[in-house]
């Protein structure tokens, strides 16, 4: 489907505006408006964000209020992740999920788990004996099951969709060496996939992984869903996180990948989307990676320069744009936090940079190449 010019008629100027700023105070009220980037975008595909606690219990009423009005699918950031949700063997700590799941269904939202299967923020004692040794293959197999089974079961029927596998490819298509891939091997990831469906018939199952515009990467993912599914194993869509830069990836390469992973049959998602302002570091979105500090990686501490903030601008409304050209294999947008301050690109790769990546700034304004899309 080839881009169309979005329709549609919007709330008063005055009106939109209480509801996107918030005074830049994460405790002050706003008015809560029914229109937004999800209505923009209706018809084309679901557009979204992760979303931390402190959102989803009220203490960030701004950015409640930012995701009620312009989002329509939530993924959670943190509270789903095995070191969060299960970090000692029999023990589950549901409530921040429980929470996170709620505040979706409460606001009529497509609901996304992240994540069942990832070699890091994984819980410590998971891969591991009482001797600090890898559990065997067999052991490791039953522990896998079984969390799946719990995580999955708990919210069957609730959560629509689960990232299964996340971040299981290095940049030159060989596997990642993690505890799943050194004990199990290839076979982790579809023996996850199997569990994830066993668990829930019903929900949407992702494989989802950063710089999948580099072709060793791409072509990899598109072996293993291909045979996943020459197997019988149920597997729905892939995740292409969009963790970008101003010079990286080039868009082209992006817009082949897209189309080079569609070509499985699975949608395709854009799933972690936010792009640095800031000179690149690195282009993966390795969370260990560590640079030390230096005034010229954090250039922008009092705002960006108007020209910068022209480019990042042209950059990723050129992404907008593939989606929208895409969208007959294209189902979401989630992007990587709601405001500036809420990014965990501001620490990563160096302590302390202050970074411009996101749709809505750290007064909780929406950026200005957005209001187009709610223009008639």
């Amino acid at each position: 489907m080839k881009f169309k010019t979005v329709m549609l008629a919007v709330c008063g100027a005055a009106a939109l505006s209480c509801a996107l700023i918030g005074c830049g105070k994460k405790t002050t009220q706003a008015v809560v408006q029914s229109y937004g980037l999800k209505d923009a975008f209706k018809g084309h595909f679901l557009f979204g964000s992760a979303i931390n606690e402190d959102q989803v219990s009220g203490l960030d009423t701004a950015g409640a209020n930012i995701i009620k009005t312009h989002f329509n699918t939530i993924v959670a950031e943190n509270v789903m992740k095995s070191e969060k949700i299960n970090p000692k063997q029999g023990y589950y700590n549901w409530a921040p999920a429980d929470e996170f799941v709620k505040f979706g269904e409460d606001n009529d939202m497509f609901i996304v788990g992240h994540c069942l299967v990832w070699h890091q923020q994984l819980a410590p004692w998971f891969p591991y004996d009482a001797q600090g040794h890898y559990v065997s293959a067999d052991t490791l197999k039953n522990r896998m099951r079984e969390y799946i089974y719990t995580v999955v079961g708990r919210y069957k029927g609730r959560v629509h969709a689960w990232d299964v596998v996340n971040e299981a490819i290095d940049d030159d298509g060989t596997y990642r060496h993690s505890p799943y891939y050194d004990i199990l091997g290839e076979e982790f990831i579809p023996m996850a996939f199997q569990f994830a469906h066993e668990a829930d018939p019903d929900a949407e199952l992702y494989i989802n992984d950063y710089g999948m515009e580099k072709p060793a990467r791409c072509q990899r993912y598109v072996q293993i869903v291909n045979d996943m599914k020459a197997r019988g194993i149920r597997i729905d869509g892939i995740g292409m996180q969009g963790h970008m830069g101003m010079d990286n990836p080039w868009m082209h390469e992006f817009e082949t990948a897209l189309e080079a992973l569609a070509g499985t049959g699975c949608k395709v998602m854009l799933t972690e989307w936010d792009m640095s302002a800031l000179p690149t570091i690195t282009d993966n979105a390795d969370i260990t990676e560590n640079t030390l500090y230096s005034d010229s990686l954090n250039p922008y501490i009092s705002g960006l320069p108007a020209d910068v903030e022209a480019q990042w601008s042209e950059r990723m409304d050129s992404v907008l744009t593939i989606c929208m050209n895409h969208a007959d294999c294209f189902s979401r947008i989630n992007v990587w936090g709601v405001s500036d301050g809420d990014s965990w690109r501001n620490d990563w790769p160096v302590k302390g940079r202050t970074e411009y990546c996101l749709l809505f700034d750290r007064n909780h304004q929406m950026k200005p190449f957005l209001t187009k899309y709610l223009k008639k």
